[in-house]
């Protein structure tokens, strides 16, 4: 009986605790939630550079090995640049001739530009001639009327006046055929300028080209997924190796739409990652998609077609990772983690 009246009073007691224990784990897990959002749908994210080569041809030397740690602007392959030289080289001997061409150009300036001025030295004699050839025709014209000289005479004189007229005539006819040479080699000039500028833009274009035979790192950080080796044909657009960029770390977390009412923009965020979990991490929200993750799907979900269930959206959202350096090299783009934003 004794045994039976204690079994009556511990079971109570039991029951007792097990409720008490159920209200403060209720009242604790109601209070967490009531100033927190909680997902699990979160992995670390950060910049990475694709390296892409911007000319073909085959791989001279590779500077750097895998997953090792490079700086901006860091020497990383060198193509083969003997081709390269060899179409500068033409671009500039090119160049070298438009110029020459140029320089005959400015040559035939200088020429026509004296012959136009002797053309107008021998057209203002011309005038002169012919002046004084008019003025004796005209003497001779009143002396013939007055029958003081000879016919002859005035045939004389006018013949003089009728050949200056022509001779200046003449004269005025190649000064202006000389100032149409000058305006001619002008017009040459200024194409062969435009082909100098066309040469001009060859040797750049064949420089840059030249340049980007050597191929650096955009930015410091981690080098990885290399796909290419020493004397391996290249060609233009294609990926060699990526560059995880350093400091650029940071959460993509994917909460339900149904929790994005009390999240905003600066709250605080803790959070836990899977590989370390006694690891402390914290983190700042930034940032909001503009769209669902469902949205940049490549195939999007339509709702007007079918049978329709509804599905809970995910929004994804932007943390920034506040944590020492130590702590932030341990992790790595990919990794999963845990958030937690206090709300409240």
């Amino acid at each position: 009986m004794e045994q039976t009246k204690k079994s009556n009073k511990i079971i109570p007691i039991i029951l007792g605790v097990l409720i008490l224990g159920g209200i403060i784990f209720g009242v604790k897990e109601y209070t967490y939630y009531s100033k927190h959002e909680d997902t699990d749908d979160a992995q670390i994210d950060a910049d990475i550079s694709p390296v892409v080569a911007r000319v073909g041809g085959y791989v001279d030397s590779i500077n750097f090995e895998e997953n090792e740690h490079v700086s901006a602007g860091q020497l990383l392959v060198k193509l083969d640049e003997r081709d390269y030289k060899l179409r500068l080289e033409q671009a500039m001997a090119a160049q070298k001739g438009a110029n020459a061409n140029t320089d005959v150009s400015r040559s035939q300036i200088n020429t026509t530009t004296a012959s136009s001025a002797n053309a107008r030295a021998n057209a203002e004699a011309a005038k002169v001639k012919l002046w004084r050839a008019t003025q004796d025709y005209n003497r001779y014209a009143a002396l013939i009327k007055e029958g003081a000289i000879t016919q002859q005479q005035f045939d004389s004189a006018k013949a003089e006046r009728d050949a200056a007229q022509a001779a200046y005539q003449a004269a005025q006819d190649q000064y202006r055929v000389a100032v149409g040479n000058i305006g001619t080699s002008k017009s040459q000039l200024a194409v062969t300028n435009i082909g100098v500028d066309e040469k001009q833009a060859d040797v750049d274009f064949a420089k840059l080209q030249l340049s980007y035979t050597a191929i650096s790192s955009p930015v410091s950080g981690t080098v990885s997924k290399k796909s290419i080796q020493k004397g391996q044909l290249i060609q233009a657009g294609q990926t060699l190796f990526n560059v995880v960029n350093d400091n650029s770390l940071y959460i993509t977390a994917n909460f339900k739409e149904t929790q994005m009412s009390d999240l905003a923009a600066g709250q605080k965020v803790d959070v836990e990652v899977d590989a370390f979990p006694d690891l402390k991490v914290e983190g700042e929200i930034y940032n909001f998609s503009p769209a669902t993750g469902a949205k940049f799907s490549l195939l999007p979900p339509d709702n007007a077609t079918g049978n329709f269930v509804k599905v809970v959206q995910r929004i994804p959202v932007k943390i920034k990772i506040k944590a020492d350096t130590a702590i932030i090299k341990k992790l790595r783009p990919g990794m999963s983690v845990k958030v937690s934003v206090l709300t409240k």
